[in-house]
């Protein structure tokens, strides 16, 4: 028998009336449709976490500027067209103002443009980008005289119509009037600043700066600035092309209203009536049981402020947020497990759209989440091809993780350490491994120079590097990670963070020295030092702390000796020259006093150079301290 027969009418009245208010309400805040579609990241090539001013053919342009509009091409950067001129768009980053890395596409691939007689100078835009960037124009002069000037060290060659013509580049006033006055062609690029003084270390190493692009400061109008003050989203009018605020209830011309009061006032209103309902039913149903039952709780009390307050303050720039329950069906309800640390487990998962990632969740007992923080605000807005890419996060309660794109051939580690899932008779070869040093060395590099606000790791090791189906090296776990202001040269820390035997020593004790971006340089140079030996590092005593069998030491006297053949193996000349080098960097990396150790814009340039010009560095004097255990310990991080 029906329960509700025994009410009186104007119970169902009122039970109609809440109902009904809930409706109400639930229509009233629903977001916009355009809203809710702009403040999702996108990607585009092999970038990720895309946003406004960017916008695609995948993408609605109303979710950006119309200026900014890119092309994308499958496993490519993507392609911005600046003044009827293409770059490539190498990374992106923002930390208070939103700066991106270009390179000219004609110059992108080659030196010597395919098309050198069209070829012509850019400007930057003013009405695009600030002021204020770090760049030094150098100047490429092309179809030269056969006649030498006297930079032998500046030239180069090009075809240009069928015929191979001299080419020179070139920074100061001098030698640019004098070259005018043998080439037909002068094209001044813009390189980044910090690393002139690398060009000229030979036309390698110049092709490499240009590669690297530049850095812009994207100008946003003052509508836009108004526009995200009131809690929009900056957008183009689809129809006009002018700018547009999104707004959780329809787009304005400028800014959103504050219609959040309007919000609230209107839940407290249907807050009051709703009480009085509930009230009522529950006065005239007193006598029944049903009417007994609690409540059930609608909103817990979060322990997460702190996060909390940092998604309020990046809200539409955030990556994707998942719930638990996405989470787990992501994961097939952690079904496939690919790790496990003192961080919690790592497990494979599977996204809507078909995409394989790597699902990190967090142990609930892991502090209060500063871990989680660390990561998600260290790289949720930066793009580099040798850094991982966060793609979501979950945060409910104490359950806690990261979705990370999947990579296929895991940690570094497995390739180098004896006890790792692939065996030493996998050892990928000195010359991929070569690449994979340099790989890593530009990640840091744009860690430590790249983003206006810069990032320490606090926490390289091969187990933190992971290897793509191309063995491309992605720097990943930021859980120990410290944010700093250009500004700052020497971090403040008041706890050892890191991984021992990698961490580095003014860490330990601050009588060795600041701690700072050096800090990261000591932990990959011991990587460096891995790599190099990780297959005869069984020689090396786990348990004996003998000088002879701490495993730098052991490299650097073989070094020292002249007896490295235990560090090649049967290997060929060239191979030989790659594993000498690879060492003689890693021993800079580690000197003992952070001044000593080169930055990883030096370490680029000394690993792609020669290793003749490579002298052996100091013994470091922590050499003499063997409390280190050997590297490919598994060791747990430390915070």
């Amino acid at each position: 028998m029906d329960t509700h027969l025994f009410l009186p009418s104007h119970v169902h009245s009122m039970i109609t009336l809440f109902f009904l208010l809930l409706f109400v309400s639930s229509s009233y805040c629903e977001d916009d449709k355009h809203y809710t579609e702009c403040r999702k990241t996108f990607s585009c090539g092999n970038l990720h976490g895309l946003y406004y001013p960017f916008w695609s053919d995948e993408r609605s342009k109303i979710c950006g500027d119309q200026r900014f509009k890119l092309r994308c091409e499958e496993d490519q950067f993507p392609v911005l067209s600046i003044t009827n001129q293409d770059f490539r768009l190498l990374s992106v980053d923002d930390f208070g103002r939103i700066t991106i890395t270009i390179v000219r596409m004609d110059l992108f691939e080659s030196i010597c443009p395919v098309n050198i007689a069209e070829i012509r100078p850019i400007t930057i835009d003013n009405a695009l980008f600030l002021d204020e960037q770090e760049v030094q124009n150098v100047t490429l002069f092309y179809n030269c005289s056969a006649e030498k000037p006297p930079f032998p060290n500046y030239r180069f060659s090009c075809d240009v119509n069928g015929e191979e013509r001299p080419a020179y580049y070139a920074t100061g006033e001098w030698e640019i009037d004098h070259l005018s006055n043998y080439c037909n062609i002068e094209l001044q690029v813009p390189i980044s600043a910090y690393r002139i003084e690398i060009i000229w270390n030979g036309l390698r190493n110049f092709e490499r700066v240009l590669k690297a692009g530049f850095n812009v400061v994207y100008k946003p109008d003052e509508m836009c600035e108004r526009c995200s003050d009131s809690s929009g989203i900056c957008g183009t009018n689809s129809t006009t092309s002018r700018f547009t605020c999104l707004c959780h209830d329809r787009p304005y011309p400028m800014n959103c209203p504050n219609v959040d009061s309007r919000r609230v006032t209107l839940k407290v209103v249907i807050g009051i009536v709703a009480v009085v309902v509930v009230l009522g039913i529950l006065v005239t149903c007193g006598g029944l049981i049903y009417c007994r039952k609690k409540i059930p709780t609608v909103f817990l009390r979060s322990n997460n402020q702190d996060f909390e307050a940092f998604l309020e303050n990046h809200g539409p720039l955030s990556v994707k947020r998942y719930s638990f329950s996405e989470v787990k069906k992501m994961t097939n309800f952690f079904k496939d497990k690919l790790g496990q640390g003192g961080y919690g487990i790592v497990y494979k998962g599977k996204l809507k759209d078909g995409h394989f990632v790597a699902v990190k969740v967090l142990n609930a007992s892991k502090g209060e989440g500063e871990e989680f923080i660390n990561e998600v605000a260290s790289i949720s807005r930066t793009s580099h091809i040798n850094i991982v890419t966060l793609l979501g996060f979950c945060l409910e309660g104490q359950k806690r993780a990261l979705i990370y794109e999947f990579i296929s051939n895991g940690s570094l580690e497995n390739f180098i350490c004896s006890q790792g899932i692939l065996k030493s008779d996998y050892h990928l070869g000195w010359e991929i491994m070569h690449e994979i040093a340099i790989g890593i060395a530009r990640g840091l590099e744009y860690l430590h120079r790249g983003c206006k606000t810069r990032i320490v790791h606090f926490d390289i090791k091969p187990h933190n590097i992971l290897l793509d189906e191309n063995f491309c090296p992605k720097i990943s776990d930021f859980g120990l990670a410290k944010l700093y202001t250009k500004k700052e040269s020497i971090l403040s820390m008041l706890e050892t963070r890191g991984t021992i035997g990698y961490i580095a020593p003014e860490v330990f004790s601050r009588n060795f020295g600041g701690v700072s971006y050096k800090s990261d340089v000591y932990s990959y140079g011991m990587l460096v030092l891995e790599t190099v030996g990780g297959r005869e590092k069984d020689e090396v005593g786990t348990n004996d702390s003998s000088n002879e069998k701490y495993f730098p030491y052991w490299i650097y006297k073989r070094i020292e000796l002249g007896n490295e053949s235990k560090l090649y193996g049967e290997t060929s000349t060239e191979e030989k020259e790659i594993v000498r080098k690879m060492t003689l960097v890693g021993l800079w990396c580690i000197q003992t006093n952070p001044s000593d150790r080169p930055s990883m814009s030096k370490v680029i340039e000394m690993l792609e150079g020669s290793s003749e010009s490579l002298k052996i560095p100091p013994m470091p004097l922590l050499f003499s301290t063997p409390e280190s255990p050997p590297l490919c310990s598994f060791t747990t991080s430390t915070a």
